[in-house]
């Protein structure tokens, strides 16, 4: 089922299905026979381009990124942080020999930031894949003390961070732990680890959309991007809750100590 659904989720990203449309709306056109269906498949592709280039295509990401609000100053206390992986490039890593960081290095920056303002806060590093090996040599170059941090190793979802994390470190009841991902990510992570029994604060870091911009100009590549990234959270927390793994659909920031 994981194999399938990283299948399944990159299939459904939005700039692959605009040129496989493109892609066969051009084959139908040739041919009289399908060339009403080839210019109907054109037109849905350029319409789609033109949306992914202009301002409302950011609304997807705007939804998830505000769902949390971002922090405006930071807590007098605070018993753990934790980071999600998934901002480790392991291939560019292993062929140089060296720790190198993708889209998403913003978490490991501020999770970084935030280890060196509560230096007595425990510290948990969560990805499978090799992530935590490869994590363990950048903190450790970048002076980071190695016997705060425990690296969770087996994961593979989202959901398994949350559930292996609480079993390595079995947060005490009233404890006070960070929970730092991109901003985008923070309502899926946050619902998995509300699933698992673990209430954590959501610190977001590295947001992607701009609200105070003065001009707007068209940027196709990055619409693009942010609409495979944005496609891929929507289903992600649909096939999170339809597998169990949440509570809820849309999770929000807590009211009265309630889930909402």
């Amino acid at each position: 089922m994981f194999e399938f659904s990283k299948i399944v989720g990159l299939l459904l990203h939005p700039s692959l299905l605009i040129l496989l449309s493109c892609v066969v709306g051009l084959l139908c056109a040739l041919v009289r026979r399908t060339a009403r269906l080839g210019r109907a498949l054109l037109m849905v592709s350029a319409a789609l381009l033109v949306f992914a280039a202009l301002p409302m295509s950011d609304w997807p990401i705007e939804i998830l990124e505000d769902r949390f609000p971002e922090p405006t100053r930071l807590p007098d206390h605070v018993d753990g942080i934790i980071v999600l992986g998934g901002a480790i490039n392991l291939g560019v890593s292993a062929e140089h020999d060296a720790p190198t960081l993708k889209a998403g290095a913003d978490r490991i920056t501020t999770f970084l930031a935030l280890a060196r303002y509560f230096p007595g806060a425990k510290l948990v590093y969560t990805g499978g894949y090799g992530e935590a090996d490869v994590a363990r040599d950048l903190f450790g170059g970048l002076g980071l003390d190695l016997d705060r941090v425990t690296f969770e190793r087996k994961s593979r979802t989202t959901w398994e961070n949350a559930l292996f994390s609480k079993r390595l470190v079995q947060p005490a009841e009233g404890e006070t732990w960070l929970l730092v991902t991109s901003a985008i990510d923070i309502p899926r992570a946050v619902a998995c680890f509300r699933a698992v029994g673990w209430h954590v604060t959501p610190w977001p870091a590295g947001y992607l959309i701009q609200h105070d911009r003065d001009a707007y100009l068209p940027n196709l590549p990055q619409g693009l991007a942010n609409l495979d990234w944005a496609t891929h959270e929507w289903l992600g927390l649909v096939y999170y809750r339809l597998r169990g793994w949440t509570d809820t659909w849309f999770p929000a920031p807590e009211r009265g100590g309630q889930s909402v």
